[in-house]
């Protein structure tokens, strides 16, 4: 059997700023079939682009070359510096799976066949406008990726290298009026969501996008049976109150093992911290009126209850396997970004182990 690999997508200042995440990543996901495994929120630091660009431009073949140049140009143009009251933010995607680079190269396309088809992320997102002699007048490449297994190698060590430094939640990368109310919110995207590779994801990530907010945060996470006892705790007396001890105590463990994998009352005292089975995506909103303004988005908890439009109309199922959790008060937004560990570089262990065995 063929070897996993990992491949990398790096989702542009420019695409984030235009708020295109979600639809990347829906493309990256459902048309792959590769498993994301990480995911980091980096302010790229001018060190950082310089070493990543020193490697950008390798190809001997002049049509090739000249492609690499103007990516290298762009990262040095548009990963440092401040625009828009803000410095650039830029989402570091890592896939897992057999012929994982390949994969990765097909979705993203290559800029200068652009077709304007949709059939690539750059031919959706990107732009290559040339004038009549020839000359790039825009490029905007959506997305940045290699397309060799040495360069993926030698840029994911790169940026796990800088991923403390540079990497992580970007609290100081935007600037807002002296007078605005400024929230963090988290959003929980669930185990529902990542049954099977599809759009889904990358569907509740783009309606999310409708607030406005800034994606600060980004994290893979498997749940620990442990840290969803605790994120789910104040559920248990309200289901007891409402169903009875017994019952109550059921559905809340049913909750508990939808979002980890395992019951409370049947995983050893010694396991309850292991990482769990079930994936989600921990996303730290910010701006004025986060936890309002995503839980508008959201919808209320049963979907069937929800407004059109909304997340858990769209995507949600049942009360509890509903597409998305978000915090409904900048309280229990801090609390829960620490029972889930937001600030943790779960990135550079990835990376670290998955070469270390090579």
């Amino acid at each position: 059997m063929q070897a996993d690999q990992l491949s990398y997508v790096i989702v542009t200042p420019y695409s984030m700023r235009k708020s295109r995440t979600g639809g990347i990543v829906s493309r990256l996901i459902s048309r792959t079939g590769l498993d994301l495994v990480g995911g980091r929120m980096f302010a790229p630091s001018e060190e950082l682009v310089r070493r990543y660009t020193e490697g950008i431009v390798t190809s001997k073949d002049p049509r090739h070359r000249a492609t690499q140049e103007l990516l290298r140009d762009y990262v040095q143009k548009n990963f440092t510096g401040e625009r828009q009251d803000q410095r650039p933010r830029a989402l570091l995607l890592v896939f897992r799976g057999q012929d994982a680079i390949e994969k990765i190269r097909h979705v993203v396309g290559h800029i200068v066949h652009e077709r304007t088809s949709g059939e690539t992320i750059r031919d959706t997102y990107g732009d290559y406008i040339t004038d009549e002699s020839g000359k790039v007048t825009y490029f905007e490449p959506a997305v940045i990726a290699s397309l060799d297994e040495e360069s993926v190698e030698e840029n994911l060590k790169l940026w796990s290298e800088f991923s403390d430094r540079d990497g992580g939640i970007l609290d100081d990368v935007i600037t807002y009026p002296a007078d605005a109310k400024v929230e963090k919110s988290l959003v929980l995207i669930k185990p529902d969501n990542f049954k099977f590779p599809n759009i889904r994801p990358g569907g509740v990530i783009e309606v999310f996008s409708r607030t406005g907010l800034y994606i600060i945060g980004f994290k893979v996470h498997r749940m620990s049976v442990g840290q969803a006892e605790e994120f789910y705790g104040p559920v248990l007396n309200v289901l007891e109150d409402k169903l009875g001890a017994s019952k109550g105590r059921e559905a809340w463990e049913d909750i508990v093992e939808f979002m980890s994998g395992g019951r409370p009352s049947a995983i050893p005292e010694g396991q309850r911290l292991a990482p769990g089975t079930e994936k989600c995506i921990a996303i730290v909103y910010q701006g004025e009126d986060a936890v309002r303004k995503i839980r508008d988005v959201l919808g209320p908890t049963d979907p069937s209850k929800a407004p059109p439009g909304s997340i858990r109309r769209e995507f949600g199922q049942t009360i509890m396997v509903n597409a998305a959790h978000a915090s409904d008060s900048a309280e229990n937004a801090e609390r829960e970004m620490e029972i889930v560990q937001v600030k943790e570089n779960n990135l550079k262990p990835l990376i670290e182990k998955f070469y270390a065995r090579r």
